[in-house]
């Protein structure tokens, strides 16, 4: 027979899911307990340990495995930040970017395998950078966490959760007005101070509120929230713009330390540059849900609600730099060029201009029948726009000046400690290299992204709930149609130029103390060049040479149809409670996608180190179509050994779809004189990456909201996506084979003028290329395992409590360094751990959180892409003055730690970055 307990807990829960939320856990602020005389009664949780023991209850009483954070109390979530909190979460880490968290991996599957849903639904997602691409990963920097009651990570998939996540699906939960009995409210003030700032202001403002309240008897409920913020922030920078293999004349490198034994045909490898920069970055961030609720009859609730979200950021950049056109040096024994030496070169001094703006929006309908006391139905539709760039403002603008060709006697660099030791040699060049006179213009480029991704979602569900007889509780059907278009504007032009510079506004500054907190310090560049990209192009368009960039479409429609099927049974073995919950899910899914873009007439020897398309005047439309059909199954059983020990297995299917820019079908290239000549082109009938996962756990729970868990996971993944490369030539608008201008080159060339010049085109009698085309294609199959180990404990009434989790991740297939043919490998893979421990009374809140992330494969593209290992101290305070006030503070990297990534080997650093600490300091208000 099933235990009191048990029956307790589970209606409980069943009671707070049914109303749709977290927040109505939140709301209730209490724990459902027995006293002696079996009556209940509600216990009084709040603050840190009521969110932790709640986030515990909902993992005991979820299918599968599913782990929550919920908030601490209305508006009070546990971090700044989205991707903060939920790094704290065994299994999950997070991608930083400028001090912040903004993506994250779960499980060692990067961003891309995991979706990310707002109360249920399906975000469209749009983005702004070209070298970025276009995905369908949320970044969670746009989304502020004051209006947000709870998140849950979903690790096992189930027949009823969208699809399109391997390593998890993350929903975000916002609250409601029938959420709350009657009026509530909170409004939040905060001050930003971000020690990094060196430009801007130190001290920015953050505000947030919500205001709920219900009318006509408890029939309608209206909630307005909204916040906004402001942020400036300074990075420092030093590292290179990538690692070559065998860029070079090898008979100018000494390649006699290299290991033959791994690396037997004497690859090499030297950086394209030497840098170092500073970033100055300033953001408005707003954020606002309406949301309407009717009830005219107990059985039928309506909801609607508007949801968006206007994110804004700029970045100025300016960097001194050099790049290694015919390095010197001796390498190491993996190939490293470790000491590379340029004589007779020049420096460069850039400026650059980020900018990104997007515009989100969601309008949502919600209805919810209780058709019987044995039968109910929702329907719920949303259609969600993210809008990137919408006014066509380019992404990214830049600009470089540099040292007449050959004026610097040298340049070099010794990559032999943390960051790089700049060499320059300037001597004979009367004034120095960093001397306006001793300055000229070398080239600008424009490009980036304006993005419209539009999701339209309509979902029919059912639930028939048993009458208590047998062991059958409900049975859940429903069918889901979504539809998801993306249309993409790419804009791009890259021109050298040559002008005066009179009227520039240039000036150097002191590069001061960068990288200081690096054990390898050594000198970088002396100055950093600070003038405006805007003015350098004002100055190419008086002259009349700017050029207009060039304008890309593409494309994509993917419409699926799902339905599934799901059942809980609540039974008994050996006298032991058991849950289980088993469904189906089918999806079909058709893509459409386009390319719009002129066709190449002929290749330009334009520049020593480039050969640039020359576009025909009309564009060329290409469309390509593909399509899929899947079966999700799963599988959850929960045996509860005792009152306190609970073990699950679980079995589920799930999948996640490519890139959305990985199937626009057009042809892009990137050549150069003497190679290589690299080509890509989409494919939209690439097939999900499907995984198999299997879960088994082992939890123990106390009465206080402590617990312990061990777990794990093994994953069957199929259909990885890798860059399949063909050799073959590219037809021009004519269709005769592209070729290349720069092996003979004939009188005059290169010539970087605006107007092509005809000596410098492609003719006939000149070699054909034979370019390297990559097509995303599924490659390989892999497994993944790994455990999870989870302490939260409750020390007593004291006060003090601690949250400790580790995550071992592996698997099957490491990347080989040495392997050069490599194409697809799995990115993310890490271990983590967090340690959390604070204290709170009435009225005081301590905590300290510590992160730790283990190095990990970034990236593989045609050099690969590690991040080292990362770990990072935060702390917050908060003292509440009364019912109503409460005063707090946080500090974000107290350790001023640094991010450093480097390419296929430790020596080979591509960044390294430090951001300094950031404090926050408000007052908080609820009634």
């Amino acid at each position: 027979m099933i235990n009191n307990r048990f029956k307790l807990n589970s209606v409980y829960m069943a009671i707070l899911m049914a109303t749709g939320s977290v927040a109505t856990a939140h709301a209730a602020e209490g724990q459902a307990e027995q006293d002696q005389n079996g009556e209940v009664e509600v216990i009084q949780v709040s603050g840190i340990r009521g969110s932790l023991t709640k986030s515990a209850d909902v993992k005991r009483s979820s299918y599968g495995v599913v782990d929550a954070i919920t908030a601490e109390d209305i508006g009070k979530f546990p971090d700044t930040n989205l991707a903060e909190s939920l790094q704290r979460i065994s299994g999950v880490s997070i991608d930083r970017d400028n001090n912040e968290g903004n993506q994250v991996t779960v499980r060692g599957f990067g961003p891309n395998f995991n979706l990310v849903t707002l109360n249920g639904r399906q975000m469209p997602n749009s983005s702004v950078l070209q070298s970025a691409g276009i995905s369908r990963s949320f970044n969670f920097r746009e989304i502020a966490s004051e209006t947000v009651s709870g998140v849950e990570v979903h690790k096992t998939g189930k027949a009823y959760v969208s699809s399109g996540g391997i390593g998890a699906t993350i929903d975000i939960q916002t609250a409601k007005p029938f959420d709350y009995d009657g009026f509530k409210a909170f409004v939040s003030a905060k001050a930003i101070h971000d020690t990094s700032v060196e430009e801007g202001d130190d001290l920015t403002p953050e505000v947030s509120g919500m205001i709920a309240n219900t009318f006509l008897d408890g029939k309608l409920g209206v909630l307005v929230s909204a916040s906004y913020s402001e942020r400036d922030s300074h990075r420092d920078r030093a590292g290179t713009d990538g690692w070559v293999r065998n860029r070079g004349n090898r008979d100018k490198i000494d390649t006699s330390a290299i290991d033959t034994s791994k690396n037997p045909e004497q690859a090499f490898w030297t950086a394209w540059t030497a840098t170092s920069e500073h970033y100055d970055t300033e953001r408005e961030r707003t954020n606002a849900q309406l949301v309407l609720q009717y009830s005219p009859i107990d059985s039928l609730t309506a909801t609607a609600d508007y949801t968006i979200s206007r994110f804004e950021e700029k970045s100025y950049t300016n960097r001194s730099a050099f790049w290694f056109d015919d390095p010197t040096g001796a390498t190491d024994e993996n190939g490293t060029l470790l000491m590379p030496r340029n004589p007779n070169d020049e420096l460069n001094f850039w400026a650059w201009e980020y900018y990104e703006e997007k515009e989100n929006d969601s309008l949502g309908l919600n209805l919810q029948w209780d058709y019987s006391d044995k039968l109910s139905f929702e329907f719920d539709y949303h259609d969600s726009e993210s809008h990137s760039n919408p006014d066509g403002d380019t992404a990214e603008t830049l600009a470089n000046l540099k040292n007449p060709p050959g004026s610097v006697d040298l340049i070099g660099a010794d990559f032999v400690g943390d960051i790089p030791a700049i060499i320059v040699d300037d001597s004979s060049l009367p004034g120095g290299a960093y001397d306006k006179a001793n300055i000229v213009s070398d080239l600008y480029q424009q490009r980036g992204y304006e993005v419209e991704n539009t999701i339209k979602q309509a979902h029919l569900a059912g639930t028939w709930f048993n009458d208590g007889s047998g062991d059958l509780n409900k049975i859940t059907f429903g069918i889901q149609k979504t539809k998801y278009e993306v249309d993409t504007y790419l804009s791009e032009v890259f021109a050298f130029v040559n002008v005066p510079l009179d009227d520039l506004d240039l000036k150097f500054v002191d590069a001061g103390d960068t990288m200081d907190e690096f054990s390898g310090y050594k000198d970088l560049f002396p100055y950093i060049p600070k003038y405006n990209v805007h003015d350098f192009i004002d100055i190419v368009e008086a002259e009349g040479v700017y050029q207009a960039p060039n304008i890309t479409t593409n494309g994509m429609e993917e419409d699926t149809i799902a339905a599934y099927l799901s059942v809980d049974i609540e039974t008994e073995f050996n006298q032991l409670p058991v849950r289980i919950n088993a469904g189906v899910r089918y999806e079909d899914t058709d893509v459409d996608a386009y390319s719009v873009q002129p066709g190449i007439v002929a290749m330009n020897f334009n520049h020593p180190e480039e050969l640039r398309e020359v576009y025909a005047d009309s564009a060329t439309p290409q469309k390509l179509s593909g399509d899929y059909t899947r079966i999700l199954p799963n599988v959850d059983f929960q045996l509860d050994v005792t009152d306190d020990i609970v073990t699950r297995f679980s079995y589920s299917r799930t999948i996640s779809r490519a890139d959305i820019s990985a199937m626009f079908p057009g042809t892009t290239t990137d050549a150069r004189p003497d190679g290589p000549y690299l080509a890509s082109q989409g494919n939209p009938s690439l097939l999900p990456i499907t995984s198999d996962n299997f879960d088994f756990s082992l939890e123990w729970y106390g009465d206080d909201g402590s617990y312990a868990s061990v777990g794990y996971f093994k994953k069957f993944v199929e259909n990885f996506i890798g860059a399949g490369v063909e050799n073959r030539t590219i037809a021009d608008v004519n269709g005769n084979a592209l070729t290349n201008p720069s092996v003979n080159p004939r009188p005059g060339c290169p010539d970087s003028s605006a107007t092509p010049n005809p000596n410098c085109l492609s003719q006939p009698d000149d070699p054909v290329i034979i370019w390297e085309v990559s097509t995303p294609s599924n490659l390989q199959n892999n497994e993944i395992d790994g455990w999870e180990f989870n302490v939260q404990y409750m020390f007593g009434d004291t006060g003090f409590g601690t949250v400790a989790n580790y995550t071992i991740v592996d698997s099957d297939e490491s990347f080989n360094r040495f392997d050069f043919d490599t194409t697809v490998a799995l990115t993310g893979l890490s271990d983590s751990a967090n340690l959390v421990g604070f204290y709170e009374n009435d009225s005081l809140e301590v905590r300290f959180a510590y992160n730790w992330r283990d190095d990990f494969l970034q990236a593989l593209g045609n050099e690969p892409t590690y991040t080292e290992s990362y770990g990072q101290l935060d702390a917050s305070i908060s003292y509440d003055i009364n019912d109503t006030f409460s005063v707090f503070a946080d500090g974000i990297n107290l350790l001023n730690e640094t991010v450093r990534r480097h390419a296929r080997f430790e020596e080979q650093l591509l960044t390294a970055e430090q951001y300094g600490p950031r404090y926050t300091f408000g007052v908080r208000a609820k009634w």
